[in-house]
């Protein structure tokens, strides 16, 4: 079934069910002054007596609507770096210009952080705190050191270490970036 089709008869459905037009139920939601995903979805069930599944779809809807999806201009660091920690943002950009100098490698935004990877991810980076971001690396290497510290296994970098300014980028940082970029090609 085409996912399309199957969601405008779900979003038909509400309004049978409801009474209500999907511009009368979102604006319901704008208005609650809520504004946490289950909080609307418990609004909607408590308030309009919809089922869990129905009141989930159109908070999703709502939210999509009311979010403008990004264009290709958009960058993702603008997301990561806002507000208290956007004085970070210098130190992050002049670490990726000294890590551009390996070669190339994929830049991939996260939630809250950008993982970087060639045939598999190397190093994530991102703000920690308001005063620092962290560098998590990955890398087999006995040679990876300080300023690094090593991170119990299982975890998704082996290795982490949290920088509050540019003269913090030090070839030793670098060095060791350039084990697990090496080790991930």
């Amino acid at each position: 079934m085409d996912i399309d089709k199957a969601l405008a008869t779900q979003l038909a459905n509400i309004e049978k069910r409801t009474g209500k037009t999907l511009d009368e139920l979102r604006a319901a939601i704008r208005n609650s002054g809520l504004s946490k995903h289950g909080e609307l979805v418990a609004l909607l069930k408590r308030d309009y007596g919809m089922g869990h599944g129905d009141a989930n779809t159109l908070v999703q809807v709502d939210k999509r609507a009311n979010d403008p999806a990004p264009t290709a201009g958009d960058d993702p660091l603008d997301e990561i770096y806002v507000g208290a920690k956007a004085a970070l943002r210098p130190i992050h950009e002049h670490l990726l210009k000294q890590l551009g100098k390996f070669g190339e490698f994929e830049i991939a935004p996260k939630k809250g952080y950008v993982s970087l990877r060639r045939k598999k991810q190397f190093a994530t980076v991102g703000p920690a705190t308001k005063t620092e971001i962290e560098i998590g690396l990955n890398a087999k290497s006995d040679q990876v050191g300080a300023p690094f510290i090593p991170l119990p296994k299982g975890g998704m970098c082996q290795f982490k270490v949290r920088i509050a300014a540019i003269d913090a980028i030090s070839p030793a940082l670098i060095s060791a970036l350039r084990i697990g970029y090496d080790e991930a090609g």
